[in-house]
């Protein structure tokens, strides 16, 4: 599925394409791919909001098998099965990627952004970025995982929570339905409270099925103030709310790649003060994803899934943009 020009997503812009399996280079395989993760920032891509080159194939949260390796391949034999996630590559020489934050390079190439993603049947890439996936999970509950789940944990750590804090998730799609999970798992005494776009929708539902201690929609003051949070969601007004209902002393971070609409004029004294603190997430590092999928074995994490075929993808997407779902959307393609 080709993207060939930015457009909006309702006008389908994704055209099923024959096209060449790609060649590999001695340091690269070749995947196989099962299954493709559907993302929020392919809706950014396909709308301009992040500028992918043109024509591109999206996806980026991609599990398969190895179809065949380069002549200097270590780490993986025919057969394999992998995962990709956003990162695609990075320098490896530069002051960020030396002390172990590539995903600050300025060469950083963005997997189905930069370089050819995975809503296609092959995908070549670098040994050094995949990774193997845990028997534990099926091809498309791993799907997720790759980058919902893996910058969801980088987002977590992010917020230094310790156990005992309270965390406020807004928005509760891909991602925060398995940070959950993870908070759950490693802070037991925490509590979580999730805001959602609209009461009692299809998110809301499912967060307090996944034991939120308490579920509101943006705009709503919860019962009491929180130390931590995450900002999901593709809007700016959660920001300034996250900040009006964070206790002295706590932090946000802003886990979205590009927002579609301004983040609004703060007030110093509201927002701000009381050492208050907002982070963002820019991209992934190889050691986040891996990190992660050892965690989400041992939790066992389960993300929610609604599998797609590869050519419904302007469908999901579409499904994706006004909440038609829950949990996380999969392209099946084997």
């Amino acid at each position: 599925m080709v993207l060939e020009k930015i457009t909006r997503v309702e006008d389908e812009p994704l055209k099923l394409r024959e096209v060449k399996v790609p060649d590999i280079s001695e340091n690269e395989i070749l995947v196989k791919i099962s299954v493709c993760g559907v993302c929020h920032t392919e809706l950014d891509e396909i709308e301009g909001r992040v500028k992918p080159k043109l024509p591109v194939i999206p996806g980026h949260e991609i599990v398969g098998y190895v179809e065949k390796t380069g002549s200097r391949v270590k780490r993986f034999n025919t057969g394999d099965r992998v995962g990709i996630g956003w990162i695609y590559s990075a320098c490896g020489e530069c002051k960020f990627c030396k002390s172990g934050r590539e995903n600050l390079c300025y060469n950083f190439r963005a997997t189905g952004c930069d370089e050819n993603g995975g809503y296609a049947e092959y995908i070549k890439i670098n040994e050094n970025f995949a990774y193997p996936i845990p028997d534990t999970f099926s091809d498309s509950e791993a799907a997720p995982l790759m980058c919902a789940g893996a910058i969801g944990y980088r987002a977590l750590r992010l917020t230094q929570m310790r156990d005992g804090d309270t965390i406020a998730l807004y928005g509760f799609g891909a991602s925060a339905h398995i940070v959950i999970q993870i908070v759950k798992h490693l802070y037991p005494d925490s509590q979580v409270f999730v805001f959602t776009k609209r009461r009692d929708d299809e998110p809301s539902k499912l967060a307090r099925k996944m034991g939120a201690d308490w579920v509101g929609i943006t705009g709503d003051t919860p019962p009491e103030k929180f130390d931590r949070a995450i900002d999901t969601t593709p809007v700016g007004i959660p920001v300034a709310e996250a900040l009006r209902n964070m206790e002295r002393g706590g932090r946000l971070v802003i886990n979205a790649i590009r927002k579609e609409t301004k983040i609004p004029e703060m007030d110093y004294a509201n927002h701000l003060w009381d050492e208050k603190e907002v982070k963002s997430v820019a991209n992934i590092t190889r050691k986040d994803i891996e990190e992660f999928l050892k965690i989400a074995a041992e939790i066992p994490i389960k993300p929610e899934v609604k599998e797609f075929k590869l050519e419904e993808a302007n469908r999901a997407l579409v499904m994706l943009k006004h909440g038609k779902y829950r949990g996380a959307g999969v392209l099946k393609i084997l």
